[in-house]
Parts: structure tokens; C-alpha cells; sequence
């Protein structure tokens, strides 16, 4: 069997979806490797080595040409795919709809590798993870760079650096590493988030956890392990303790999304306007409408008061090597995991609980549950 490796053509994305690492695993289950000339420019890979690894390099044409599965980081427009191609992807499913109605009219069976269940079985195949991980790492970098002062606690003959306070809203894979990293450079740390099972995460890492800790609170999580919409009456509770501790803050990351839903607004405009002038807001849901009033996709922004807002998109990218690294092996066990070794070919069956969550189009028809309607 065939598989082809697209070169991403969406604006900021530096990323690949398979690395010489990966070919020589795909090539060793039996399948020939063909990768895009230049899928790998942005994440320093060159075609050469991609060459040297087993791939045959090609433009995409004759990369798509024969291949029954096709490996992307987002998903490519329908123009050129062939018929009866598997597409393994992130799709973007609920802002994409005329895309996937194109595959599906083009008759690809697209699958959104963000769809992948939290299971266990899953876990090394969730991309969702790997590249929140490398995104709540980056943005505290970032944060340093603009706040422009130590974030350590430093004690001189010339006296006292304070160390810088970061708030870390929303406790996922991102905010987790994001808490990690910033105690790591040294600074005080504190965490809030819906669920209140991440408490215990918060303060494994060294963190101060702010929790609104009510019966709400305790159904906010979904089975698949996000965060639910929270009602009026709860946002008000939030912004009340939000008022109180943003001010103090010399830092504050957010990076609470609600999958099919714009990002939740957690800070307003005039709770940015009492923080300190020089301080830092990164917003890491500005690309899903944002947690910050103020934010722009693709934008730092300084406001009157002196507080800069960094809305970075594409996180992940900014990383882009090791974001596409891990990306690439997600892709390598999800292929793996649903290879038949016998026919040397790729197979989903129709009764899996992976395929079932992540297969958005197939057999001429959108067919996610979730995306009905």
C-alpha cells in the first residue's frame, strides 16, 4: 500500500506529518512512503532526508498518485485527491464543514485525528495532546521574552528581584505544562480551571490552585475528560475570583477551549486594565474566538494601560521540529495500530471505537454523529 505525505499549505503551519523516523517504520510494515517535495522545509527536514529514509519524493500529483492513505497536519483542499482515499488529518470539523462536504462529494474517508477518544488505548495517538503539551511549554517562553524581567526570585548584594506571579486559566495538557514550565523558570504559580479534578494536578506540580468549589463545579467535566459550558450564574462566581486575582498577576496564560464551541471568555477588558503596566496576557484560544476581550488572532497588542495581549496562532508551528516529530508518531501508531500485516495494507473496521470517533466522511456522506445537520 501507498502512503502519501502532504505538504501543509495553510498559513503558519511549519509542521509535517511524518519524519524520516517515521518512513523508515511505515516502510518497514510494508507500505512505500511518498512524501510532497517540501512537505518538510518548515520543520528542517529536507527532501533529502526524507530520500535517504525510503520516501520517494515527488510533487503532489505523483505523491497522491496510486496512494490509498494520505497523511497531512490540517486538512487540504478536496482538489486532486483521488477517489477512495483514506485522509488522517486535523480536520477542524466543526468550523470546516464545506470542506468536508467536498470530501465526502469526492468520496475520501477523512478522518480528524482530534477526534481521537481519551481512552487509554488511544493515548499515544492523541495529537491533541502532544501538541498542547509543546504549546503550553512555547507560551510561557513567549510571556518571558515580552514581560522582560527574571522570573526567579533572585537575592543580590544590590538587593531583592521579586519573583514574577504567572496565572495559569484552564488546567488541560497546555495549562498543566504551562504551570510546570513556569516553576521551572522560577516563578510563583497559581491555576484555576472548572474541573475539579485538576487540584490535585495543580498542586503536584507546585502551584496554588483558585477554585470556585460549588455542585456545579463538580459535574463540569465531560466523560471524554473537556470542560462543559458553565451556566451564567457560575461565569459570575468566576469573574468575581478572576477580578480579584488577575490584578495581583505579573503574567496570565489562557487556554480554555470547549471542543465545537467558541473559547469561553475569561478575562474582560476591564480586568486586563487593572493589571500592572508591563505585564503579560497570552491568549492560547485566540484562533477559537479567545478567553481574552482585547485578543487578536496573529497579534501582539500592547493596550493604554501597558499590559501587552500575545494571540499567537498556531502554537504548535512555533515548535515546529519537535511539535512535527511527535505529531508524526501519533500518525505512526494510529497506522500501526490498524495495519494489516498479512495484506500489508491499512484497514478500519466498522465496529472499532476509534474509527467510529475520529471518521468524519465516508461512502459519499458526512458521517460523524456529532456533525449531523
Amino acid at each position: 500500500m501507498k502512503i502519501a505525505v502532504l505538504k501543509d499549505s495553510a498559513a503558519h503551519e511549519k509542521r509535517v506529518a511524518a519524519t524520516p523516523e517515521t518512513v523508515k517504520k511505515l516502510i518497514a510494515l510494508g507500505a512505500t512512503v511518498a512524501v510532497e517535495s517540501g512537505a518538510g522545509t518548515g520543520a528542517k527536514i529536507s527532501d533529502a532526508a526524507f530520500a535517504d529514509a525510503g520516501a520517494t519524493v515527488a510533487d503532489r500529483a505523483a505523491t497522491l498518485a496510486g496512494a490509498g492513505l494520505a497523511l497531512a497536519i490540517q486538512g487540504p483542499d478536496a482538489a486532486g485527491l483521488p477517489s477512495g482515499l483514506v485522509l488522517a488529518a486535523s480536520l477542524n470539523p466543526y468550523q470546516s464543514r464545506e470542506k468536508l462536504a467536498a470530501y465526502a462529494s469526492g468520496g475520501i474517508t477523512a478522518l480528524a485525528m482530534e477526534f481521537m477518544p481519551r481512552i487509554t488505548r488511544a493515548q499515544s495517538m492523541d495529537i491533541l495532546s502532544s501538541q498542547a503539551n509543546l504549546a503550553g511549554y512555547k507560551c510561557v517562553i513567549d510571556a518571558a521574552e515580552a514581560y522582560g524581567r527574571a522570573f526567579p526570585m533572585m537575592m543580590t548584594a544590590a538587593g531583592t528581584i521579586s519573583a514574577a506571579r504567572v496565572f495559569v486559566m484552564g488546567v488541560g495538557v497546555a495549562g498543566l505544562q504551562a504551570i510546570a514550565t513556569a516553576k521551572r523558570l522560577g516563578a510563583v504559580v497559581s491555576a484555576t480551571d472548572v474541573r475539579l479534578a485538576t487540584k490535585e494536578q495543580i498542586l503536584s506540580l507546585g502551584g496554588k490552585p483558585i477554585f470556585i468549589e460549588d455542585e456545579e463545579t463538580k459535574a463540569a467535566e465531560t466523560a471524554g475528560g473537556y470542560a462543559k459550558e458553565m451556566s451564567d450564574a457560575y461565569k459570575a462566581k468566576q469573574a468575581a475570583l478572576v477580578s480579584e486575582t488577575i490584578a495581583k498577576q505579573d503574567i496570565v496564560i489562557t487556554t480554555a477551549l470547549i471542543p465545537g464551541r467558541p473559547a469561553p471568555r475569561l478575562v474582560t477588558a476591564a480586568q486586563v486594565a487593572t493589571m500592572k503596566p508591563g505585564s503579560v496576557i497570552v491568549d492560547l484560544a485566540v484562533e477559537q474566538g479567545g478567553n481574552v476581550e482585547g485578543a487578536v488572532a496573529g497579534q501582539t497588542i500592547v493596550t493604554d494601560a501597558g499590559v501587552t495581549i500575545i494571540g499567537h496562532i498556531n502554537y504548535p508551528s512555533r515548535l515546529a521540529t519537535d511539535a512535527s516529530a511527535l505529531f508524526a508518531r501519533n500518525l505512526l501508531t494510529f497506522v500501526t495500530t490498524f495495519w494489516d500485516k498479512e495484506a500489508k495494507s491499512f484497514s478500519l473496521p466498522e465496529d472499532d471505537e476509534i474509527v467510529k470517533a475520529i471518521r468524519v466522511t465516508h461512502g459519499g456522506a458526512i458521517v460523524h454523529p456529532g456533525l449531523q445537520g
